[in-house]
């Protein structure tokens, strides 16, 4: 079970004290304090924990979170930035004397250009929204989270987040410009902006990822790109999970960079085609969802040699979509795989590390041999790709030990990802989720380094506080328990 630390020594009794200096600088109904009003804020994606927070706040510009800082750093408040609340790993999380600064009410387009291909937009703004308004000039962003409908910008940019097109066009980082970012003390910085790389310190790749320990991101300049001439999915299925490992790392070897390169096993097919009805083949253990762009000539090239890759697999099935109706309904099944296995189960983690895709056969086949030793059920599906696993184990919260459980074998799967050269995260960050497992791969002076960096932006360990580090090395929380 995840630890929550205590609140701060007297600020609950001084709560009265804290809404009313908040409703000060934030006018209006921006102010959120009454207990069923906060219910909805109490946890994000990782449903399984949950806190209601001591109030929140729903600014409109920067210089309102700039004024929320100030006001909570003088008042020695913790705070807790929240986009759409899908973060899967507890990145939103309140705690019960923390005040939530939530952007979703800083949703404005601010400008488009496209001689210089970019866009500027306030952090509110969800993922697909960009791509929506700039999609009628021949335009798209890149990234593609499978929760782009509602995940937002700033949330994408704390989390570096990713999705199934990343493999071709890299994840948030590789598609950032710039940031306006606010200190815990209301200090207002501008980093990056209209052009490629700026001089001095990567200050922008210090931000991206940061997870709120060092503060808030209310505007980001992105870069869009030109959509491609033509896009086209296949379907490759197989006998084995570990065959279709083999053959993801086939096509990487190959030098061939699909567009999108997806993995899905049995469970998660079977609840995907009930769910899509995408003509997924039921009789197969694993299938690949592979997309490549350009010209007809290309895709027809493309997809040419990627099918011979897969025949050396002995593959039950394979199917090119001849259609743009045919490619969507492929992606539909793949889209709604989350809340599609949701249908199935009544509670699931969803797990999200990272490996060299050479290991795949081997994770796989030890990710179903804990599925075993747990008795657990697990649906596989992910960025194949790139090596982004994402398994779902299913579980019931209402069972105590199921959770347990549940908890237990994704941490063991984690384990396994730094254990093959991969890491714990690929795009779903750290939170709550993976705090205590960060000691797996970093070293104490490696921890120590990423301690004096959020000290330097964050004396006084106020910002989105019991995440990311482990507790027992968060100065502030260990003091305050005492």
């Amino acid at each position: 079970m995840i630890a929550l630390p205590a609140p701060k020594p007297g600020i609950l009794a001084r709560r009265d004290d804290i809404i009313a200096a908040l409703r000060a600088v934030i006018p209006g109904d921006g102010v959120i304090s009454e207990p069923l009003r906060l219910k909805p804020y109490e946890t994000d994606g990782l449903a399984a924990y949950r806190q209601p927070p001591l109030a929140v706040v729903l600014p409109t510009s920067t210089e309102q979170v700039a004024a929320v800082l100030r006001t909570c750093h003088a008042m020695g408040v913790r705070v807790v930035p929240r986009g759409a609340g899908t973060s899967l790993s507890g990145g939103a999380l309140p705690l019960a004397d923390a005040v939530v600064i939530g952007l979703m009410r800083m949703n404005r387009i601010l400008e488009v250009d496209y001689a210089d291909r970019l866009a500027v937009v306030e952090a509110g703004v969800t993922n697909l929204g960009i791509t929506s308004h700039v999609a009628g000039d021949g335009f798209f962003y890149a990234p593609d989270p499978s929760s782009q409908l509602a995940c937002m910008i700033g949330g994408n940019v704390m989390m570096n987040s990713g999705g199934a097109h990343c493999l071709k066009y890299g994840v948030t980082a590789n598609n950032l410009l710039g940031v306006k970012f606010v200190t815990i003390e209301g200090e207002i910085i501008e980093i990056g902006g209209a052009h490629l790389d700026a001089a001095g310190y990567d200050w922008l790749g210090l931000i991206t990822g940061s997870e709120g320990q060092l503060g808030l991101v209310t505007e980001v300049t992105v870069r869009i790109l030109r959509g491609p001439e033509g896009a086209r999915a296949m379907l490759a299925a197989f006998k084995g999970t570990d065959i279709a490992g083999a053959a993801v790392d086939a096509i990487i070897g190959s030098g061939i960079i699909p567009v999108a390169l997806e993995f899905m096993d049995k469970p998660c097919i079977h609840a995907c085609e009930a769910f899509a009805h995408a003509g997924y083949p039921l009789d197969a253990e694993a299938m690949l969802i592979i997309e490549v762009e350009g010209s007809v000539a290309e895709q027809d090239a493309l997809l040419g040699k990627i099918k011979e890759i897969c025949a050396r697999f002995d593959p039950i099935s394979l199917k090119v979509a001849e259609t743009a109706e045919e490619s969507m309904a492929i992606w539909k099944g793949r889209k709604g795989a989350f809340g599609a296995v949701g249908r199935i189960s009544p509670d699931y983690l969803c797990m999200d590390g990272t490996i060299p895709t050479s290991e795949l056969p081997n994770v796989l086949r030890r990710i179903g041999e804990m599925s075993d030793s747990y008795g657990l059920k697990v649906a596989n599906v992910f960025h194949a790709g790139d090596g982004n696993l994402h398994p779902l184990i299913m579980f019931d919260a209402n069972d105590p030990e199921s959770f347990r459980k549940a908890e237990a074998f994704g941490a063991d799967i984690l384990k396994l990802c730094v254990e093959v050269g991969g890491c714990l995260t690929g795009e779903h960050g750290v939170g709550v989720e993976k705090r205590d497992l960060m000691g797996v791969q970093f070293t104490r002076p490696e921890l120590s380094q990423q301690r004096a960096i959020k000290a330097a932006f964050d004396p006084d360990w106020l910002l989105n506080p019991a995440k990311v580090f482990p507790l027992e090395d968060n100065p502030m929380l260990a003091a305050a328990a005492e």
